[in-house]
């Protein structure tokens, strides 16, 4: 059986309204096309049905634009983790925990670029719903993420419908099919490998591929 998006947030949204305190930092991870953008909005919508106060900020926000990539060789490796301005992130989500507003920038996937100052998150806050490929990761600087959650939630599909939602992507992107296979079996796919060695670090575990 697959579930839906919707079923996964109503199973994370107990979770969610178990916690205690006046700012929730919640981490959802996973690996790219898993569903991480779409479970994390239906949350915040039903958080705040419930009259909560709730932000979603997403961590591909930080991609290093193109032209730092290029210069550094790593532009048919953007998504990695070394293509991200990690330590930047993990900045930003040291001064979210703390509860202070701060503004925040969104990538733009059509336009391929970050835009600085996009998000804002105010100082009321209650839940912070964090999403993005490396919240879990082993490895410095994401690895300093981890005592600031104070719920996991881990997000994931079958292989094969990771497979197809990245190729769909980079084909609603404008590549041509053979250039979109080649992306994501070059570079989609070993980072969702990488990804998935984090997942046992959550508290909670989701998939659609029930």
């Amino acid at each position: 059986m697959t579930l839906q998006p919707e079923d996964l947030a109503d199973t994370a949204l107990e979770a969610l309204l178990a916690l205690e305190g006046t700012r929730k930092m919640v981490a959802l991870a996973g690996p790219p096309a898993a569903g991480k953008s779409t479970v994390s909005a239906l949350l915040r919508d039903r958080l705040v049905g419930r009259d909560s106060s709730a932000e979603v900020l997403p961590m591909d926000g930080f991609h290093l634009d193109n032209s730092l990539l290029s210069a550094r060789g790593l532009l048919d490796r953007k998504g990695a983790p070394d293509s991200f301005d990690a330590a930047g992130f993990v900045h930003l989500m040291r001064r979210a925990a703390s509860g202070e507003p701060l503004v925040f920038p969104i990538f733009d996937r059509e336009r391929d670029i970050a835009i600085a100052g996009a998000g804002y998150l105010p100082a009321e806050t209650e839940f912070v719903l964090v999403e993005g490929n490396y919240l879990l990761l082993d490895a410095a600087p994401w690895s300093d993420l981890r005592a600031l959650w104070d719920l996991a939630i881990w997000i994931d599909a079958a292989p094969s419908q990771l497979e197809d939602r990245l190729t769909e992507r980079w084909l609603t992107a404008g590549l041509p099919e053979a250039e979109a296979r080649a992306r994501v079996e070059r570079n989609d796919l070993p980072n969702a490998e990488l990804i998935r060695r984090t997942g046992g670090f959550a508290d909670l575990r989701l998939s659609s591929d029930a």
